[in-house]
């Protein structure tokens, strides 16, 4: 029996029935685990930088295993680009399905992979090509959860929908955190550099599976069949669609990702490694303060998002960048004094600014493109943007604090908020706009 939505919740477009509700949750379940994978990485590449490298120079183990976290993301614009096209053409049930099995895959892979000392060479080779499929899979993730999110939306719940993408980003980077928390608490450096390491990216790939099954139960979107229906995925590839027909939005995806992408992966991702490797704060502590800050950010992004439905993308996103702008040489500073509470203020004051981005990003993203080419023009210019600002942004801090530069990381930051702004300021705005 279906569900019957009240007349006036129905006009109003802000009621979301029993299915929506259920395709969200199993969704964002989904999305979280395939994101554990790939954060496990970022977050334990302190500990097993020595396993995949020659042993001698624990900085240039650190910064050869970051490197390999950036070529990674030299995988994400072809993974948005066939992946996406993939989700355009099949659906977006059965390009999420893919794309998770082939994350989970890579996630088992690292965990066994033996080490340097084992088998030479092939050990960072393994790795590299593990990490290369782990990225063929996160640029075709983006843009089809986004897709499925908002348009399993009530009409006037679309931000709200859509930051689910992001709250599931998040978990994944908690889980992981937090496992990171777990292991070096309880075990010892030499226990963690040896095999521990391997628990998280086993327990990654495991949970990687359950999503594989959630996503197997879910129902297509009502945008795709309608497209489907009308024959528009059968018309072009979507690739070509999004370059010929679409080439300004995929251009304002690029601007809309650039702020965002960076703070993002500076604030969530590497500011446990900064502040250890580069303030000295134990690894242990920067972890704990790092998973606090998470958990506050996820319990915000959807009132966040409320806030976007109800006064649109363009004032939530503009504060966002502008309170990078004024908070980047402040936090910085504040850093270097040292310890777990001010790290701890400068992570929560920064993702309560991150969160006006991340509450946003799925949903105007979406809102720039029709359902035929939707999942492509969402997943490859973000990918574009997230391999050149994101998957760069840790290895660039780390060689900037041991190049001498520490004391201008801030000014990266800044730089690229100050893009945001320009970028809000200038775009049109969305809300409201119909998905066709």
């Amino acid at each position: 029996m279906s569900e019957v939505v009240a007349p006036a919740e129905a006009a109003s477009g802000t009621r979301l029935t029993r299915g929506q509700r259920k395709a969200i949750v199993a969704g964002s379940i989904g999305n979280t685990v395939e994101w554990v994978d790939w954060a496990v990485y970022g977050t334990l590449a302190p500990i097993f930088a020595s396993q995949f490298f020659p042993s001698g120079n624990p900085t240039a183990a650190l910064l050869s295993t970051l490197a390999v976290f950036a070529v990674g993301f030299v995988m994400r614009p072809i993974g948005g680009a066939l992946l996406g096209a993939y989700a355009d053409r099949h659906g977006r049930k059965k390009g999420l399905t893919l794309t998770i099995g082939l994350m989970a895959g890579a996630g088992f892979v690292i965990a066994i992979c033996p080490t340097y000392e084992a088998i030479g060479i092939a050990a960072p080779v393994v790795l590299l090509l593990a990490r290369l499929v782990q990225g063929f899979s996160a640029g075709g993730e983006f843009g089809s959860s986004s897709s499925f999110l908002v348009e399993s939306a009530a009409p006037r719940r679309r931000a709200f929908a859509g930051s689910w993408q992001q709250v599931s980003v998040g978990a994944g980077a908690l889980i992981a955190s937090l496992m990171g928390f777990v292991l070096t608490s309880a075990l010892s450096d030499a226990a963690m550099q040896a095999w521990g390491w391997r628990i998280a990216f086993g327990i990654g790939g495991v949970l990687g599976l359950v999503g594989l099954w959630l996503r197997v139960t879910v129902d297509e979107t009502e945008s795709f069949r309608r497209a489907s229906d009308e024959g528009r995925t059968r018309r072009r590839n979507p690739i070509v669609g999004m370059l010929t027909d679409h080439p300004a939005a995929a251009l304002r995806v690029i601007g809309i990702t650039i702020a965002g992408t960076l703070t993002y992966y500076v604030w969530i991702s590497y500011m446990p490694g900064y502040a250890n490797a580069a303030v000295g704060i134990p690894l242990s502590e920067a972890l704990l303060a790092n998973t606090i800050a998470i958990a506050y950010f996820l319990c915000l992004l959807p009132f966040v998002a409320l806030l976007s439905d109800r006064y649109g993308r363009k004032p939530t996103l503009l504060a966002f960048a502008i309170g990078f702008v004024v908070l980047a040489y402040p936090a910085f500073r504040l850093l270097e004094v040292g310890g777990f509470w001010p790290l701890l203020v400068v992570e929560l004051v920064g993702v309560t600014f991150l969160a006006g981005y991340s509450a946003n990003c799925a949903v105007v993203m979406a809102e720039q493109f029709p359902a035929e080419v939707r999942s492509t023009g969402i997943g490859l210019p973000y990918a574009l943007a997230v391999a050149v600002f994101g998957g760069t942004a840790p290895y660039i801090t780390t060689w900037m604090s041991a190049s001498g530069l520490r004391g201008w990381v801030w000014l990266y930051v800044a730089v690229a908020a100050l893009i945001g702004v320009v970028v809000y300021a200038t775009m049109p705005e969305t809300k409201g706009r119909e998905l066709t």
